[in-house]
Formats: C-alpha cells, sequence, structure tokens
C-alpha cells in the first residue's frame, strides 16, 4: 500500500491530460529518487502558475494586468488574431509568421455542450473591433465543426464593420486543433490565410 502523501501526488498527477495513473506513479517515483532541492524547485515552480493571470485587453495568459503583446509596439495592432485558448497563441507564435496581436474568446460556440455567444468574449471583441484601430481580423478558430461556427458567427454579426476577415488557408487537417497541426503547415495556413469577407 502507498503511502497517503504518495497517494495524493498520483490522484492529482493522474488528472493532468494525457497522464494516467501509471505515468504519475512514474513521475513521483522519478520525484522521490531527486535531491530534496529539486522536488522543492519543481514544487515552486507549479506554484508560480498560480501568479498567472489573463491580460485586462486580449484574454491571452500574464504576468501583469496586460501581456507582453499587448504592451509590445512592435506588434500589428491594426492585425488581430482570433483563437479558442490561450494555448491557440503560444502554437501560432511558435511560427513566427504573425506579427499582429490577439484575441481570445476562451471556447468556440458549441449549442450541444450549452455554449452560446454569451459564453464567449465576444462582447470584447466588439468593443476592440469598434475601436477603429483594426483593419484586419485573422479568424484561427480550430478547423472544426464548433470553430468555424465560431468563425462564420463573427464574420455575420461584424459585417457592418470595415474589417477585412481572413481565415486559416486549408493544409490544417479538419476536426483537428491548432496544438497538433506541425508547425509548417500551420506557418503556410497563417502566410496564406484565405480572405472570407
Amino acid at each position: 500500500m502507498f503511502l497517503k502523501e504518495l497517494q495524493n501526488f498520483i490522484q492529482i498527477f493522474s488528472q493532468l491530460p494525457g497522464i494516467g495513473e501509471k505515468s504519475a506513479r512514474r513521475i513521483a517515483f522519478y520525484l522521490l529518487k531527486l535531491p530534496k532541492e529539486d522536488i522543492l524547485k519543481f514544487s515552486d515552480t507549479i506554484y508560480e502558475l498560480t501568479k498567472i493571470q489573463f491580460c485586462s485587453v486580449c484574454g491571452n495568459f500574464s504576468s501583469g494586468s496586460i501581456c507582453e503583446i499587448c504592451s509590445n509596439p512592435e506588434r500589428n495592432h491594426e492585425l488581430l488574431c482570433i483563437v479558442e485558448y490561450p494555448s491557440d497563441i503560444y502554437v501560432i507564435e511558435s511560427t513566427k509568421e504573425f506579427k499582429g496581436t490577439y484575441h481570445v474568446l476562451m471556447g468556440a460556440l458549441s449549442p450541444i455542450d450549452g455554449i452560446g455567444p454569451e459564453n464567449l468574449r465576444i462582447n470584447e471583441l466588439e468593443q476592440r473591433l469598434k475601436s477603429g484601430t483594426i483593419h484586419e481580423c485573422f479568424i484561427a478558430t480550430n478547423p472544426t465543426l464548433e470553430g468555424d461556427a465560431t468563425a462564420d458567427y463573427l464574420v455575420k454579426k461584424f459585417s457592418y464593420l470595415p474589417i477585412v476577415f481572413t481565415r486559416l488557408m486549408h493544409g490544417i487537417t479538419t476536426g483537428s486543433t491548432l496544438e497538433f497541426a506541425d508547425k509548417y503547415s500551420l506557418t503556410l495556413s497563417i502566410k496564406n490565410r484565405i480572405r472570407i469577407a
């Protein structure tokens, strides 16, 4: 029988995506072989995550009220990329192809799951678009049924604004997510994004 502390660790870590009970147990045993200082460093790193907040402008992860991308004067603030989650920003940034700013919706429309426009950060997006500083909206929602429905909804909702709407070019597998797209396909898809409105 495992010690209570060990059982607690395994139970918590087995809830992480892609890590089951066996992997959590292996991680626990690996950590227990390390010097205590290394385990404390690991623990401190996890605690540091509690200091991360959401950017008040775009919804990205941030260590302050405004993230590094929104506060960077070298970014193209006339070009806005709309994504579902903050993690999608990291995927797009890894291509080094996109130089604009972002807006995180915190999900995608999914009537089956009870997620409507009121559950997403669409009101905040509308305020940004009405400011008149954005000339292109690059919609980079996932190429899923929900992502496509969200893109269509946004284009129709904001069609009255003088903004060009673009979408990822085909090349990302339909039904997949940006997280699992290979960097080369994603880079080409961003570079060759297509106008949809």
